[in-house]
């Protein structure tokens, strides 16, 4: 079941540069939904549309089963963000800034101890926010994000500017707030770590998704996109001997072949040693999801949208 879902949406800036061209998404309830695009894709604009900060043009939004939310704002009440850093006020503290969201949230202060303790600042909560951590502003950024209990996260680069550690803690957060029923949709640049995070995936090209699916048909992909690397005293004779078969790129000091799968491999490395020829190095590349990113966006140019 979608809790969010986008049908043929459609939105420009400015009249004959569309940035959105009939976008389709669907994200399952409970999940955790990585968001992906280069710059330019439309991932920023994506985002607006489905916070209601922009009005689509064409197609639809549903949320929560109701169909274009913009025109009845109460569903976004079940709705929590936190696009790239919080904004926050510098001389207050974490309980100031939570006191306050309460006010506007209309939400009860009861909710301020648990919250707070779920990402990690009760401890830090009477200090100022001048003197927070790049990653403690982050979380809490999520803390006001989660105060009104919301059924779906929308986190636009929620690990911006993080060290190791603040990234692996808000990975850690995401998982657990998953885990407790929320759904979230998460964009990031940082593929590792989507790859790290996310049950399902989608792939945003010149605002159109190319690719959207779970944690199996991405492993699916890969099964099909496995290469061997190798190294041999005549790259030159090993490259012709091999191209009639398989798919082979020079890098470096290897070839790279496309396999079909890693029963090739044997197959490959009988050939050329009874051609006479020394291998020196041969070795299974694994695609990820990088691969897969790269794969999709060969012809991509950045537009900086």
């Amino acid at each position: 079941m979608s809790i969010l879902s986008v049908s043929n949406l459609h939105f420009s800036y400015t009249k004959g540069q569309p940035i959105l061209k009939g976008l389709n998404l669907n994200v399952p309830e409970n999940s955790i939904y990585g968001f992906l695009g280069s710059n330019g894709a439309g991932k920023s604009t994506t985002i607006r549309n489905l916070l209601g900060l922009l009005t689509p043009q064409s197609g639809e939004i549903t949320l929560f089963g109701k169909t274009n939310p913009h025109k009845d704002r109460s569903c976004y009440r079940q709705v929590g963000s936190l696009i790239e850093a919080p904004s926050l006020y510098p001389n207050l503290s974490a309980h100031d800034h939570l006191r306050l969201a309460c006010r506007y949230q209309q939400v009860s202060s009861d909710q301020i101890m648990p919250v707070l303790k779920k990402v990690g600042l009760w401890e830090h909560r009477h200090k100022a926010s001048k003197k927070y951590s790049t990653g403690m502003k982050q979380r809490l950024g999520l803390a006001i994000a989660l105060l009104h209990e919301p059924k779906l996260l929308i986190l636009d680069e929620p690990t911006n500017g993080l060290d190791p550690q603040g990234i692996s803690d808000i990975r850690d957060l995401i998982k657990l707030l998953c885990e407790e029923g929320k759904t979230i949709l998460l964009s990031s640049h940082l593929l590792s770590e989507i790859e790290k995070t996310v049950t399902h995936l989608g792939i945003l090209k010149d605002g159109q998704l190319v690719f959207e699916g779970n944690q199996a048909a991405l492993e699916e992909w890969k099964a099909k996109h496995l290469k061997l690397a190798i190294r041999t005293n005549d790259q030159d004779r090993a490259n012709a001997l091999l191209t009639s078969a398989y798919k082979v790129q020079s890098a470096k000091d290897y070839l790279h072949l496309q396999l079909s799968a890693e029963y090739d491999i044997p197959v490959i490395v009988r050939q050329l040693v009874t051609e006479g020829l020394d291998i020196y190095e041969a070795k299974l590349v694994r695609s990820d999801l990088e691969g897969l990113f790269m794969e999709l966006n060969k012809d991509t140019t950045d537009h900086g949208q």
